[in-house]
């Protein structure tokens, strides 16, 4: 694409602020594009800050600064100076260190060996504990055997993908947006990556039966518990056609459930599909980022062919990660630190959503983010900008796209739970402003 070219170069300072660009229809006849390719490019890039245009004079590389939009003075102000960060996902503080150095405690107490590597006898308790922690409701019916731990979730799916894919181009598809591990998992294994189309309900089966038609994908990873950035939850029925779509196609599903913290009434695709579906998760989102604990259950017969990928990999999980794991689990301390997570979290979509409800937005009282589409006047780029400038770092669809893909017009808002309420309630009044008053506003 263009403008991701665009993008390339002067960030890596190949086009020099200040720097000419060719006329449009100059730059198409070098490229051997249509000028109206290049005018759309140009347009984008203006709006995202890379380009500016001067009448008479053509298109020079922006120095970066964001020109004032809004002409009023702000509304509403933040009570510190530095910037509110509702990019990245954290997990509340519950109380975790405690509980975790409780664990530690305990397990050290009992005086183990740490001389060995981990193998499938020194780890059978942490995988009890994780059947325990998926429950047989779930996964459908679980035995210690069927489980394969892993580095977090983000480890899961690659030795998932590992197990999955084979061929000199392997194909991996998943839904349109997504969260961006898939897309770098993807390209460390040398897959291609092929978005699917996805509505109010998660995929959609026409788009993926065509998908399944025109590139005879390999492997489906997809989040159909809670779908990151979107927060869409896929139900039952739309998850059979998948099913049936994948059976006919000889397709592999990877479910990674690592923001579903409730526990699901709707059954998982290994439920739904033991003989090719692959679950996974981990205690990152209902415990702590800093526990790299994860978990995989092959589909039915495969979980020794996938511990000997893990194995390959990186010998397995250290043993006393898994003690610590299967302490907390085991107490019942896990279960503990999730129901206040979620209680937490539910407590700040609560106050997003009495902000910000007006526009159209996708929550879930237990999804610590928002999924907001923009109102006419708005780009993802240039909202992305606007906030910025306000002191307000949010993420773009944009960063969720697939390389050959489209973004929608919409930014994902993460509810940072170390901030204040107050704080996090003065930075959603700011985004609310912000949409109410988009650039072309202060043209009329």
């Amino acid at each position: 694409m263009l403008v991701q070219s665009l993008r390339c170069a002067v960030r890596s300072g190949h086009l020099a602020v200040g720097e000419k660009l060719p006329p449009v229809r100059d730059l198409a006849w070098q490229l051997g594009i249509t000028p109206g390719t290049v005018a759309r490019a140009y347009k984008l890039a203006v709006e995202e800050g890379l380009l500016e245009t001067t009448v008479g004079r053509g298109t020079f590389v922006a120095d970066g600064r964001l020109e004032p939009m809004l002409g009023p003075e702000p509304l509403v102000t933040l009570s510190q100076s530095e910037d509110v960060d509702l990019r990245a996902v954290r997990v509340p503080d519950v109380g975790q260190d405690k509980a975790i150095h409780g664990a530690m405690a305990r397990v050290l107490a009992a005086e183990p060996s740490y001389l060995l590597c981990p193998d499938s006898v020194t780890d059978l308790v942490a995988r009890q504990a994780v059947v325990n922690w998926i429950g047989h409701d779930i996964a459908a019916r679980l035995s210690i055997d069927d489980v394969v731990l892993t580095l977090g979730a983000q480890n899961a799916s690659m030795i998932a993908m590992q197990c999955c894919l084979h061929g000199s181009s392997p194909v991996v598809l998943t839904e349109e947006v997504t969260f961006p591990g898939v897309r770098h998992a993807c390209r460390l294994l040398r897959a291609d990556v092929i978005g699917v189309g996805i509505d109010q309900d998660g995929l959609r089966p026409d788009r993926l039966e065509e998908a399944l038609r025109r590139h005879g994908a390999q492997v489906l990873v997809t989040s159909a518990q809670a779908h990151s950035p979107t927060t869409v939850h896929t139900p039952l029925a739309r998850r059979q056609e998948i099913a049936e779509l994948a059976r006919r196609y000889n397709l592999q599903i990877i479910e990674d459930d690592c923001y579903g913290l409730n526990a699901s009434e709707t059954p998982s695709y290994r439920m739904l599909c033991p003989d090719r579906a692959w679950y996974l998760g981990s205690l990152t989102k209902a415990v702590s980022s800093a526990l790299r604990f994860g978990f995989l259950v092959p589909p039915e017969g495969r979980a020794q062919m996938a511990r000997h990928v893990m194995q390959s990999n990186c010998y397995g999980v250290p043993q006393p990660m898994l003690d610590i794991c299967a302490e907390l689990i085991l107490s019942g301390e896990a279960a503990a630190i999730r129901q206040k997570v979620i209680a937490a979290i539910e407590k700040r979509v609560r106050v997003a959503v009495n902000i910000l409800g007006s526009w159209d937005i996708r929550w879930r009282r237990d999804v610590p983010f928002i999924w907001l589409k923009l109102p006419q006047g708005w780009r993802g780029s240039t909202f992305v900008r606007a906030c910025d400038a306000r002191g307000i770092r949010i993420k773009s669809a944009d960063e969720y796209a697939l390389p050959d893909g489209q973004a929608p017009n919409a930014v994902r808002i993460a509810l940072a739970p170390e901030l204040p309420v107050a704080d996090l309630q003065a930075a959603l009044e700011i985004v609310s402003e912000l949409l109410a008053k988009p650039p072309l506003w202060n043209e009329n």
